[in-house]
């Protein structure tokens, strides 16, 4: 594939990029995206599979006479949160203004997905790669859904190694912190308020919720520090004269590489009255190699690498993965969300130098 070729793929990406902005696909609702994005695909002749509104496809230029061949796969997601009040444009249609794009989904993660494309494109067009490629575009990474790229796992087949595509400013998280949700639940018994009657749930509440405010972990991750615990939620009473026989909390953990996330439910159950009941336990801590090839070659290349205390689908898949994208992360989910187009641009030819040559 000639330079000019590498050059259209850059100027496709930011058109596909608007399409896709002008297209709402907020997390379960995005079968019009994900049509749209493998009509696009499909157009330079490959294959797409597609499983509820995840899609896939493979390159075929790899060395198939070769035993063990590795495989790679290329991933991001193409679902959105729903957008806030503030807004100053309709988050839904594209605004260009110079070299800022902006829109919902502009940086979290459509510039990543179209710069995904646009490399596997381009790779699947050289003459042989000495690796397998499979890029995927999933749903529901934003809610963490059952039917997102977990839903399709099995069926890529064995992964030798995952990039993930967030905003990471081009930089490679080579480590991420996991996610436990725990619902809080504590019991008393009713009574009068004007009367030293009952057992006031909440009193149990909000002591278990200090003495969690106060909890202190002792392993300490080098590439992403303490876990971190907080109390998000807390909902309890029925009316004002009632002593409450009912109180619930939400406890919100991000989880480091030096824990277990139940040995983590565990320890924080000794410490508490509250019963706690595990919402989401699943999105483990990621953490690769820092001697593995592809660090090795983002070293080599000059990128750098960082643990990330964000969660994203690199929680959910069992093999070596880093997560690198176009953007930056303190933009997402916020209003009048943006990327920049020479982000893009600089990102297709980062993701291409990183996988052109690259060896296990």
């Amino acid at each position: 594939m000639s330079l000019v070729k590498l050059k259209v793929l850059k100027e496709e990406a930011i058109q596909l990029l608007i399409r896709i902005i002008n297209t709402p696909s907020i997390s379960k609702k995005e079968k019009k995206v994900s049509f749209l994005i493998e009509d696009y695909i499909s157009k330079y002749g490959f294959h797409i599979k597609r499983k509820y509104n995840n899609i896939w496809t493979e390159s075929t230029n790899y060395t198939k006479k070769k035993e063990n061949i590795r495989t790679i796969l290329l991933n991001s997601h193409h679902d959105t949160v729903k957008p806030g009040k503030n807004w100053e444009t309709d988050p839904f249609t594209s605004i260009q203004k110079e070299d800022k794009l902006i829109g919902l989904g502009s940086n979290d993660a459509g510039s990543s997905v179209v710069s995904l494309i646009a490399t596997f494109i381009y790779l699947s067009n050289l003459c042989v790669l000495p690796y397998r490629l499979i890029l995927s575009i999933t749903a529901e990474e934003e809610i963490s859904g059952p039917l997102g790229v977990r839903s399709i796992l099995p069926e890529l087949g064995f992964i030798d190694l995952g990039i993930i595509g967030e905003p990471t400013k081009m930089q490679v998280a080579i480590a991420e912190k996991g996610l436990i949700i725990l619902d809080g639940i504590s019991e008393g018994k009713t009574g009068h308020s004007a009367r030293n009657t009952g057992v006031n749930a909440i009193y149990i509440a909000t002591k278990d919720i200090e003495c969690l405010r106060n909890l202190q972990f002792d392993r300490k991750s080098k590439l992403l520090g303490f876990p971190i615990l907080t109390v998000t939620q807390i909902q309890g009473g029925i009316q004002h004269n009632v002593i409450p026989d009912f109180c619930s909390f939400v406890i919100d953990i991000r989880n480091n590489e030096l824990y277990s996330n139940e040995e983590l439910i565990e320890i924080i159950q000794k410490k508490i009255r509250s019963k706690i009941k595990p919402r989401s336990f699943h999105s483990h801590s990621s953490f690769i190699n820092q001697r593995h090839p592809i660090v090795l070659k983002s070293k080599l290349i000059g990128l750098k690498t960082y643990g990330s205390p964000t969660l994203s689908d690199q929680s959910i898949m069992p093999f070596p993965t880093i997560k690198i994208g176009v953007g930056d992360s303190i933009r997402s989910h916020t209003p009048n969300e943006y990327v920049l187009i020479s982000e893009i641009i600089d990102g297709i030819d980062i993701y291409i130098r990183l996988l052109k040559d690259f060896q296990f």
